[in-house]
Formats: C-alpha cells, structure tokens, sequence
C-alpha cells in the first residue's frame, strides 16, 4: 500500500462514526461467546444493537459531515466481520439441530461466509494494489437490512434456537425460506461490485 493512500485512510479518522465502527467490532467476540454459552437474550440484544449502530453512524457521518475514507473502509468491515460471524455460528446450529429440514439446509449459511470472506480478503488485495474497495451500494445496503432482519427473526422465534420459542416458533420451512431469501439477495449484492473491481483492475494495470 502506498503512503498516499495510507495518509488518506488516516487523514481525518477521529470521528464518532468511526468510533461507532471500532465498537460493532469489538462487539462481534463479545456476541460469539454470549451465544457460545447459550445466553441467547444478551447475544440478541448485542445482534439488534450491532445493527442499528450500523443505521446510525452513515446518519450521523452524513448530517455533521464526519465522512471519512477509513470511515468508508471500516463500516463495511465491521458489517463482514459480524457477517461471517453469525454465518459461522448459524451453520454450525443449524447442523447440531434436531429438526431434519433446518439441518439438510444448513449449508446455506456457507454461501454467506465464503462471500464475506472473498469480500475481505479481495479488499485487503485491492489496498495494498493501492485501490479503493467500492462503498455499499444500493444492493448491498438491502442485503445486509435483509440479513440482519432474518438473523433476528431466528433469534426470536427459530426452532431451538429462538429466545421466544416457546411462545411461537417458526416452522423450519419458513425459516429456510427466509435465509434463502436473504443468500440471494447477498449474491445480488456480490455481483453488482464486480463492475467497479475489474475498471479499477483495468485502470491499475493498464498504467503499467
């Protein structure tokens, strides 16, 4: 990575909205080990705060004009990061589960890992090519409101898994349903970033 664009990552970074980053990212081993030991309400409630601190700092970076190029970097990071987080944790519960549907299916909460980690890995390629990784599009400002709404609709209700279960649970087709829903729309958002990354690609290399 160039010091150009090292200097420009740093250049004005002290700003609320990216110290809203810096904690949705701490938050994420603080929510694996809530649910690793089954404290499901408070792993919730850290899911449900994560996402609505996601809504916040693009607000709040707007309207007191804190935008910032680490702010730009560090927003979708935190996003990944939770991401492949609850893909991991999701996958290996819809696995251990009882109900046969949910574990049949739980291979769908691969297709949201490999995405995220192609994302980041990609994004640490581009910075140290010394190109900018694209800000969220439409598309992927809709995939992530999607997934994080289907993550809390299974901490809520999902078979064996939902902190309100035992008043309603979701049947497994549904919730299948709902996170094949969400897996198409992630892969929308994943193709729709491929035009920016080969112009980009195009520009780098053709200099050379």
């Amino acid at each position: 990575m160039d010091k150009d664009l090292i200097n420009r990552y740093l250049s004005n970074w002290k700003t609320i909205p990216n110290y809203i980053s810096f904690v949705r990212i701490l938050l994420i081993p603080v929510f694996a080990v809530l649910f690793y030991n089954d404290q499901l309400v408070w792993a919730l409630v850290v899911v449900v705060l994560s996402g609505l601190t996601d809504f916040v700092d693009g607000k709040i970076a707007r309207k007191f004009n804190q935008v910032s190029e680490l702010g730009k970097l560090l927003d979708p990071l935190a996003d990944k990061l939770t991401q492949i987080t609850l893909a991991i944790l999701l996958f290996i519960e819809f696995n251990e589960c009882n109900d046969a549907t949910m574990k049949t299916f739980s291979w769908i909460f691969l297709i949201f890992l490999v995405k995220e980690a192609i994302f980041v890995v990609g994004a640490v390629i581009m910075l140290s090519l010394g190109m900018i990784p694209s800000a969220a599009e439409i598309y992927g400002k809709v995939a992530t409101f999607v997934f994080y709404g289907v993550m809390v609709a299974l901490f809520l209700f999902g078979p064996e898994v939902g902190v309100f279960s035992n008043f309603f649970t979701l049947p497994s087709v549904a919730c299948v349903v709902l996170v094949v829903i969400s897996a198409i729309l992630t892969l929308i958002a994943f193709v729709s970033y491929i035009p920016d990354v080969v112009r980009q690609c195009k520009e780098r290399f053709s200099k050379k």
